[in-house]
């Protein structure tokens, strides 16, 4: 009887060719490609899909539901879903604070909160920027007062994103005011539905009101409710940032981007264009240089190196160069590029995607803010 190597045993090419073929055979073709973030309700056949496979979280420990396998192939999972146009999950559950709670949570949180993750029963937004700390976060003041056995909160939160449909945040509250900025902070988890949570949606660019503005007012949580010490929420926060900056500077959603603009100009005939040709082939070698400094930090992570803060590097390359493609395209659409929904002959929604692009330089922590980072912790150079 033939035997089906295990995930586990297969080289991480294989595995990511097992993943391929078995997201094109279950995926449901109806939500493919979307333009925009579908709410997670529409997305959590698909979450339980794959955590029903084993592949929403490969890399989490098997004693928490996971598989016990590397980093690597919650990577390749992430960019074959991608590569196949699936709708992007809630994943910060499962990228951000389900991987936190495993290290520094409690058994207490990590009995409560990582099946909860798996399940889609808890989807979680991130409760960072405020309206005078973003670039500058460890300027927040939102603060956090202990009152017995709990945490009272007061303040607000701003450019939430899935604020409005989240039932839970995790985020940085000030709670010492007598230290440096970085070590008077704490990290706690919040219920949405706690008595004092207020939200509003804010309307954005392309139309969707996926961010929003979180006030707190005397917002009381369990006093174990907090992860790591009290003061270590910079600790907690930059525990965070290296996985999300690697995913956030994958290539695949450039790739799909470059292959659009390939179908657009098949449509509109740019390829008799000598102008448009050559924009085209600097951004597909620009696209080849991406790629290849990608791959030096996934085989950084892959023989169990730390990322380093010139991980950075990804983030600014991916974004940009996500946004000069989505500007071409664009562009040689001349007249269709207000067009609403995709342009005829293709699956291609330009004026869409050209807007989705827009904050990419901005989320997970601005071209600007990485490129302070570049020059400070890996050039050396004075702050």
């Amino acid at each position: 009887m033939l035997q089906v190597a295990s995930d586990i045993e297969l080289s991480d090419e294989e595995f990511r060719l097992r993943a391929r073929e078995w997201i094109a055979d279950n995926y449901p073709l109806e939500v493919r490609n979307s333009p925009k973030r579908l709410p997670f309700e529409v997305a959590l056949p698909w979450y339980q899909a794959l955590h029903a496979r084993g592949w929403l979280a490969p890399g989490w420990p098997v004693e928490y539901g996971g598989q016990g396998m590397s980093a690597i192939r919650q990577l390749i999972i992430t960019e074959e879903l991608a590569r196949f146009g699936a709708v992007r999950l809630n994943e910060t559950g499962i990228v951000m604070i389900g991987p936190l709670i495993i290290h520094y949570g409690t058994d207490a949180q990590r009995a409560h909160f990582l099946p909860r993750i798996l399940s889609g029963e808890d989807a979680w937004c991130q409760g960072y920027s405020e309206p005078n700390a973003g670039s500058d976060l460890a300027s927040l003041k939102s603060r956090a007062e202990r009152q017995g056995d709990e945490w009272v909160i007061n303040g607000e939160k701003i450019w939430t994103t899935r604020g409005a449909n989240c039932n839970w945040m995790f985020g940085l509250f000030r709670t010492s005011q007598e230290k440096r900025k970085q070590e008077g902070i704490s990290f706690l988890l919040l219920p949405m539905d706690a008595p004092g949570i207020s939200v509003r949606p804010i309307l954005d660019i392309s139309g969707d009101e996926d961010l929003c503005q979180v006030r707190f007012e005397n917002v009381r949580v369990p006093a174990d409710y907090l992860v790591g010490g009290v003061g270590e929420g910079w600790k907690m926060a930059n525990a965070i940032l290296g996985f999300e900056r690697i995913s956030l500077g994958s290539p695949k959603q450039s790739e799909n981007a470059l292959a659009q603009l390939n179908e657009v100009m098949r449509r509109v005939k740019a390829w008799d264009d000598p102008v448009s040709v050559s924009r085209y082939v600097q951004l597909r070698l620009d696209l080849e240089d991406h790629t290849a400094l990608y791959q030096t930090f996934v085989d950084r992570l892959r023989d169990g190196g730390d990322l380093g803060a010139d991980v950075s590097m990804l983030k600014i390359n991916q974004s940009e160069l996500y946004q000069r493609l989505t500007e071409l395209t664009l562009l040689i659409c001349e007249e269709d590029a207000g067009r609403v929904g995709a342009l005829p002959g293709t699956d291609v929604s330009v004026g869409e995607q050209f807007l989705i692009a827009r904050p990419t330089t901005i989320f997970g922590g601005t071209s600007e803010i990485q490129r302070n980072i570049l020059a400070a912790r890996v050039l050396g150079l004075p702050r």
